[in-house]
């Protein structure tokens, strides 16, 4: 279910210049605020949280999820080189599966890994809020990438529609209306943190055995669903 060329591809084209610039933006700017209020303001475990749960999990990790996850696929449909993919004898799950992991693993590795140093830089890892933020930015890089991967499948404005969900869904609308935290990825997240650090560092608005059903069933659902869709796009290529 994994196919080292259509990894290889995949990490290509989300590694090319502009999108790595894009990329590097966001986490350098964590780790430079962290370590500019670390310098100003001292070791503090409220604004750690503060920077780490609002600009780091609320801002810096969909949007490199949408950037990740949208590119994996997105553009490869946009200009038709996608048809040479599906060419080769790769079933479509095995795609689908191998651009979920690269994808990941990009998210992972631009979002997780800066919010654990910029969580030392500001604390210390005082009461696990380094760690516990940095587990809830890893495992909301898995549910993003499959659901922004799943918009790249299913519009040619997979961008918009993430940044929609990331900036207006879970920003705006999730802060102002209670009950709209219940279907956002980053409270689900956050519930798992919640568990790793220390008591009361973390909060969530979502339960933690909830919250893991939904990781799993928006993460296997999004992944099942892009397969059927990359499916039906051979099929009318071919018709």
């Amino acid at each position: 279910m994994f196919h080292p060329t259509v990894a290889r591809l995949t990490y290509r084209a989300l590694l090319g210049r502009r999108r790595a610039l894009i990329l590097f933006v966001l986490p350098a700017l964590l780790v430079a605020l962290a370590a500019a209020v670390r310098a100003l303001a001292g070791a503090d475990d409220a604004t750690a949280g503060g920077i780490l749960g609002g600009f780091a999990l609320g801002t810096m990790v969909p949007l490199i999820g949408v950037i990740a996850g949208t590119g994996a696929i997105g553009p490869e449909i946009d200009d038709g080189s996608v048809v040479y993919l599906l060419a080769k004898p790769v079933s479509r799950p095995t795609i689908i599966l191998t651009k979920l992991l690269v994808a990941t693993g990009v998210t992972v590795v631009f979002s997780a890994v800066p919010v654990l140093l910029a969580g030392y830089l500001l604390n210390g890892n005082s009461q696990q809020i380094a760690v516990g933020y940095a587990v809830a930015a890893a495992i909301a890089s898995v549910a993003y990438s499959a659901l922004f991967l799943l918009f790249g499948t299913i519009s040619r404005h997979a961008v918009v529609f993430g940044l929609v969900y990331a900036l207006v869904w879970e920003a705006f609308v999730g802060n102002l209306v209670p009950g709209a935290r219940t279907l956002s990825i980053q409270q689900w997240a956050l519930a798992i943190g919640q568990r790793v650090a220390g008591d009361g560092a973390i909060s969530a608005d979502v339960q933690l055995p909830l919250a893991i059903c939904l990781l799993v069933a928006l993460t296997a659902g999004a992944t099942w669903y892009a397969g059927r869709r990359l499916k039906a796009l051979t099929l009318a290529g071919e018709e």
